[in-house]
């Protein structure tokens, strides 16, 4: 499981990735059982971007994989994709924009970004990942 040093350190990186873009975003570090852990919520991020961060970064730990993997999953199957975020409470959120986070073959959460493209979103949680000794794979 993730301490709270290292998610601090998660959105540490995260936040210098976005700077380094130039994209204010929301970033959500959860545990692998979909809880919140830490988040941080730049000046000039959306206000939406915090429930969208939670909720991509709750999607990538429920599965250990990034969510941009059940994007593609739910895509032929919207009714399907609707009716699981409605029954997890609108976490369950299929969108590019989170990875998880292993330590020697071990989930130990996920981190999920918003506020630009979901691609920027993803670059942003991976690099977080990396620069801080962790993977994104087991």
């Amino acid at each position: 499981m993730l301490t709270i040093d290292d998610a601090t350190s998660l959105c540490t990186a995260a936040r210098k990735a976005a700077d380094e873009l130039g994209v204010p975003m929301s970033v959500a570090v959860m545990d692998p059982s979909g809880h919140l852990v830490a988040f941080v919520r730049m000046d000039g991020a959306p206000w939406i971007s915090a429930d969208v961060a939670q909720g991509k970064a709750w999607t990538a730990a429920a599965y250990g994989a990034p969510s941009a993997a059940q994007k593609d999953k739910m895509e032929p199957m919207p009714n399907f994709a609707s009716a699981v975020t409605a029954m997890t409470h609108g976490r369950y959120t299929p969108q590019t924009g989170a990875v998880p986070v292993y330590r020697d073959g071990a989930l130990l959460g996920a981190v999920g970004a918003s506020g630009g493209t979901g691609d920027q979103d993803e670059s942003v949680c991976s690099t977080a990942v990396t620069s801080s000794g962790f993977q994104t794979t087991a």
